[in-house]
């Protein structure tokens, strides 16, 4: 009785190591983010811009495999007129693909676009 149970003790022991140094590897993964390549200014609505409103559109999506903006969408916005322009400047970005272990992979992250005199 007591070998069987020292038995099963050492297979979660074994167990619980490999999965301990599985975990560590997995963390130490070098993982880089999309970096822009080509960035297109959102286009000021004329209205908003003529009384001098700005603002900011946080908007979230994923960079593909190769670089191009999938599925955005408008996660925060100080201003519902910014919003559909900036939705429409954004898939025209560009990006050097985001990275796993030096594989291009698709990412999620956000991008803030502002709205102000220099649009």
């Amino acid at each position: 009785m007591k070998q069987a149970s020292f038995t099963n003790f050492a297979y979660v022991l074994v167990l619980t190591l490999v999965l301990a140094v599985a975990g560590v590897t997995i963390a130490r993964a070098a993982t880089e983010p999309p970096v822009p390549v080509r960035m297109v200014p959102p286009e000021y609505p004329y209205e908003l811009k003529r009384n001098g409103i700005t603002g900011v559109v946080t908007l979230v999506f994923e960079v593909d495999e190769k670089g191009n903006v999938v599925d955005p969408k408008v996660q925060k916005s100080t201003n519902p007129g910014f919003e559909q322009p900036a939705l429409e400047a954004i898939v025209k970005w560009k990006f050097k693909p985001g990275q796993k272990d030096g594989v291009p992979v698709k990412m999620k992250i956000g991008v803030p676009l502002q709205f102000n005199g220099d649009n």
